[in-house]
């Protein structure tokens, strides 16, 4: 019933911008908390951004101050504004939902095992 469908994603230059959409069906993105997910090769899965229901954003120590974490409500669709990327952003980016219902200024930290619904992810590839 719940489909996260993430796109966006693309080949850019270190110093360049992406934007990442996540449209949602069977859920709202108004009503819950949701994040970002990275995953390069060889790496596990780490946590990018979270938002709460107030929209506040809570972002990961590589991240801060290049990513923006936002969602348009009336659109159902969550956002990722990636700005000065670099190489090291290069993965599979997934968008992600929290199953049960949390306060308006608290979520779960940003670990997948706190999250239950997934996209099937959005590929970013930084060249320098």
């Amino acid at each position: 019933q719940v489909r996260l469908v993430e796109s966006g994603g693309g080949s850019v230059q270190a110093g360049g911008s992406l934007r990442l959409s996540c449209e949602a069906s069977g859920y709202s993105v108004r009503n819950y908390c949701m994040g970002w997910f990275r995953q390069a090769p060889g790496k596990e899965r780490e946590g990018v951004a979270t938002i709460v229901i107030d929209d506040t954003g809570t972002y990961a120590d590589s991240v801060k101050d290049r990513f923006t974490i936002s969602r348009d409500n009336a659109k159902n669709t969550l956002y990722l504004q990636m700005n000065s990327l670099k190489p090291e952003d290069t993965a599979m980016y997934y968008c992600a939902g929290v199953k049960g219902a949390w306060g308006r200024y608290t979520c779960p930290p940003a670990a997948p095992g706190n999250f239950a619904y997934w996209g099937q992810g959005t590929q970013v590839t930084v060249s320098s």
